[in-house]
């Protein structure tokens, strides 16, 4: 017997007791992408005419139905009636991504304009992926957010679980190594930079239908690689999280926090001679 004939055969064997029927990868990706070009055409590829962008709303939802079918046994609604409400909330999404497109715009020097954050600026790409996602995700449909999120995250770096919940004008400036917990709440007008964590104390399956991940408050300010840990914890309006703090309780409103550490320096001539200062 042909060797590879033996490895299907014991593969085929064993998918038979561990069937999965999931959705495509390749076919949710496409979908981010159309979804992005249906709410962000290119002007080169834009057409005026109704008959146009009617055709890119038919194929999005058609797509979007492909997906669904595969996991239809564990919706609460039909097919039909999950992709016409998401088709509708397309309105309510494109106007949240407007202000999130401004926000950066507003706060980033070296962005020209809403074109160039929209078709250029990994932040926006993660924000319009978790925007899209929360919707499936608010409809009870399994998998698909994830997979949508994931595809951002290989991306850009940046992870925001589609549970999480996010305000208007949300900033994200450079954005690699960003990860937003499933039971975040962050709030109006938030900027974040690279290397920010918004997580939870401990990892228990016991937790799962617990808040596990923090509470931002709107106006707050978090520089690179900040870590906040807790559903406990709230950042309070108006504050500012210096780079590299570590924060598992709360800070009120209006506060700074900010991280200090020493550094040893030993004179190269004599080893004895330690000076103790702080950053």
């Amino acid at each position: 017997m042909n060797y590879l004939t033996k490895v299907m055969e014991e593969l085929q064997a064993s998918r038979e007791i561990n069937e999965l029927d999931l959705p495509s990868r390749d076919l949710t990706q496409t979908f981010v992408e159309e979804a992005m070009n249906t709410l962000f055409p290119i002007s080169a590829r834009r057409s005026k005419s109704h008959c146009a962008q009617e055709a890119l709303l038919v194929q999005l939802e058609t797509h979007l139905k492909l997906l669904l079918l595969p996991v239809k046994r564990e919706l609460n609604k039909p097919i039909d009636d999950l992709s016409k409400q998401f088709m509708l909330n397309l309105p309510k999404v494109y106007k949240a991504l407007l202000l999130d497109a401004q926000a950066i715009q507003n706060f980033d020097p070296a962005a020209r304009n809403l074109g160039e954050v929209i078709v250029s600026y990994p932040g926006f790409f993660a924000i319009m992926v978790y925007r899209l996602s929360h919707e499936l995700y608010l409809a009870n449909i399994p998998i698909i957010p994830r997979l949508m999120s994931e595809y951002a995250h290989s991306k850009t770096g940046i992870d925001i679980h589609p549970g999480a919940r996010i305000g208007e004008s949300f900033f994200i400036d450079h954005g690699t190594g960003v990860v937003i917990g499933e039971t975040a709440i962050i709030k109006d007008h938030v900027k974040i930079y690279q290397g920010v964590t918004l997580g939870a104390l401990q990892v228990k399956k016991s937790l799962a239908k617990k808040k596990r991940h923090p509470t931002v408050e709107d106006n707050v300010i978090i520089y690179s690689n900040a870590t906040i840990l807790g559903g406990d914890t709230i950042i309070g309006r108006n504050s500012v999280i210096g780079g590299n703090v570590w924060l598992t309780s709360s800070v009120d409103s209006n506060s700074l926090a900010y991280h200090t550490h020493k550094i040893k320096v030993r004179s190269s001539i004599n080893e004895n001679n330690i000076i103790d200062f702080q950053i």
